[in-house]
């Protein structure tokens, strides 16, 4: 019987937090975000990364639990997993996972249990950096929102968004750099890429995930229950022995005012003003997606692309059609046509109507997309130049 292979990376999962701000009354890695834990899902995408050695370090009070939850992700894989108490703060539990690596381990990650639904490709990024001859990586997200630097209740100033990341994990390490600063450390640090930072050794940055968010407070937990949550299939037609043509209607608004170039009926409009949003304000995309929904009984925009969901940040039109393409297919349905009126002053919609459909419709997978442009003659907040309103009729055929 041929032996596998023994790790040269190694993740440890730190896991003991008390969760005082969640107000779960226990420690948050056992939390459940649906049947399963805090810890299992992040345990989940642990084991979808790159063989491990996995050292969770968790409550002594609950070492069994998260054992169990280990070995529930591991598919089978009991030889990889070692389970140790953590201290009284995050540095003092990894230092006791750092005691327990095997001593052919090369690469150490290290990742909060808390960012749950970090996925199996994050690891795989992180690694890849390391394996590249990085000593230290972190993962790392624009920071999106105006930040102000304050003092008690008055704000002082701006602060330029240019130079700011925030920081997630897993966070990468040659495993001789980690334990050298470990030794090194005199006091308590934000996190590991702080404490090598400190010991004098730069850190690079690798593209972060919007999945990788930290679960702290209740609001928090709320939202990675509704991204695991599975979508429901609405009854249709479909559900009929013969299931007969649906027509769905959608409407959307959007003003003025949102950052960088306007992005409208799935193309790009340099000089123009953009439309404010949670993705790119493309209020035709957008009407399309609820005219589609509408007509197959699956809900409308907010369900599956809603402000919840901040993958979807910043997002076009492709990718808002695209998945809801996929979604109508998934429920039995294709695409006859779809038909969108604009009420606007600006852009001059006519000169790029074309491309713009063609946009549209290949990201429709080839659907018949077509689309006309009104003003109203000075007459409301379209008149006025604030923003668009648009309206969408898209007729489905059963597959």
């Amino acid at each position: 019987m041929s032996m596998l292979p023994v790790p040269h990376v190694a993740i440890i999962v730190v896991a003991a937090g008390s969760g005082t701000r969640l107000g779960a009354g226990g420690p948050k890695a056992m939390v459940g975000i649906d049947e399963s834990s805090i810890l299992r899902h992040a345990l989940a995408g642990v084991f979808r990364a790159e063989p491990a050695q996995v050292v969770i370090v968790a409550p002594a009070t609950h070492q069994g639990d998260a054992l169990t939850d280990a070995l529930a992700a591991a598919g089978g894989r009991r030889d990889l997993v070692t389970v140790v108490a953590g201290g009284s703060t995050r540095q003092q539990s990894v230092a006791a996972g750092l005691r327990a690596l095997w001593p052919d381990v090369e690469y150490v990650l290290v990742h909060d249990a808390a960012r749950a639904l970090a996925p199996a490709a994050l690891f795989a990024r992180v690694l890849d950096a390391l394996h590249d001859g990085l000593p230290a990586v972190l993962p790392a997200l624009p920071v999106i929102d105006t930040v102000k630097r304050v003092a008690g209740p008055r704000v002082r100033e701006a602060v330029d968004r240019a130079d700011l990341v925030a920081a997630q994990t897993p966070q990468g390490f040659r495993r001789d750099i980690l334990d050298t600063a470990y030794r090194l450390a005199d006091h308590e640090h934000t996190d590991d890429a702080a404490l090598v930072a400190a010991a004098g050794h730069p850190i690079a940055i690798v593209d972060g995930d919007p999945l990788a968010f930290k679960i702290t407070t209740p609001a928090d937990l709320d939202r990675a229950r509704h991204l695991v949550a599975p979508v429901p299939r609405a009854q249709t037609l479909l559900d009929a022995p013969q299931a007969a043509p649906r027509v769905g209607l959608g409407t959307d608004v959007h003003g003025f005012g949102g950052d960088g170039a306007l992005w409208l009926a799935g193309v790009e409009w340099p000089g123009e003003p953009a439309l404010s949003g949670h993705s790119d304000g493309d209020a035709v995309a957008h009407a399309i997606v609820d005219a589609l929904l509408g007509a197959a009984g699956l809900g409308d925009i907010g369900t599956h692309f809603g402000t919840d969901r901040p993958e979807y940040v910043g997002a076009h039109a492709d990718v808002f059609l695209s998945r809801t393409a996929a979604l109508l297919g998934e429920a039995g349905w294709r695409i006859g046509n779809v038909s969108v009126q604009m009420q606007a002053n600006r852009p001059r919609f006519a000169p790029r109507r074309a491309e713009a459909e063609a946009a549209l419709s290949a990201a429709l997978g080839g659907a018949s997309v077509s689309v006309s442009a009104t003003t109203t003659d000075g007459l409301g907040f379209t008149g006025r130049g604030e923003g668009v309103a648009v309206t969408a009729v898209a007729l489905l055929l059963p597959a």
